[in-house]
């Protein structure tokens, strides 16, 4: 299995992306990939809500448009929101005025100047061209909750042992990982704010 701590090495290649937000401050960030979708996020914003936890949703444009009511319960419920593209592209692999378009419609329907690329795969001439328009938000931990070697326990402990101030940690709220994240949630948000710690959205501020 791939390391669950992005490698520091490849936190200083690509420097100009945003791996955590350290700032002295007992503060974490769960982020959720690929919602919204019926019968996950709406519970994971109900979690969420149980322990007056804050998270950021990289949402996948086409299911804002299929669900737009689930996606305004995360903008009501007080949680940030940042494009996922369109379609769930692989940056790698594909073009990139195909990428920037795909972006670009999932932007008309997710306003927000936060994004992640799906997979975390992306083309070094398509960072250059997308910081200007967007933050780059990548992570620090990786929950494997979408792995279907990894067990809700592992899932669970991967997180708890990986975690320091100002980690960006990554969930799905999609129905293949709705077990596990249903599971780890209400207790690392228990485990870590009996240590003192708060759950933060990331800033989002609408691009011009």
């Amino acid at each position: 299995m791939v390391s669950a701590r992005t490698p520091y090495i490849i936190k200083k290649i690509y420097y100009s992306l945003i791996w955590d937000l350290h700032n002295g401050e007992k503060n974490l960030y769960l982020t959720f990939d690929d919602g919204p979708v019926p019968g996950i996020t709406l519970e994971v914003l109900d979690i969420l809500d149980t322990y007056n936890a804050r998270a950021t949703f990289f949402c996948i444009g086409r299911n804002v448009e299929r669900y737009p009511e689930i996606y305004s319960q995360i903008l009501k419920r007080g949680h940030a929101v940042g494009n996922h593209t369109y379609s769930h592209l692989k940056g790698w692999k594909t073009r990139s005025n195909e990428y920037y378009s795909d972006i670009k419609l999932a932007g008309s329907f997710i306003k927000s100047n936060l994004f992640r690329p799906p997979y975390g795969k992306i083309k070094r001439a398509q960072l250059k061209h997308l910081r200007h328009y967007y933050k780059i938000i990548m992570w620090d931990v990786m929950s494997y909750d979408f792995s279907k070697s990894v067990s809700k326990e592992k899932c669970l402990s991967i997180v708890l042992n990986n975690i320091r101030p100002g980690s960006i940690i990554v969930f799905h709220d999609s129905v293949k990982a709705k077990e596990k994240v249903v599971y780890t949630l209400p207790k690392i948000l228990i485990n870590m704010q009996d240590k003192g710690y708060t759950f933060e959205s990331i800033k989002n501020e609408n691009p011009n």
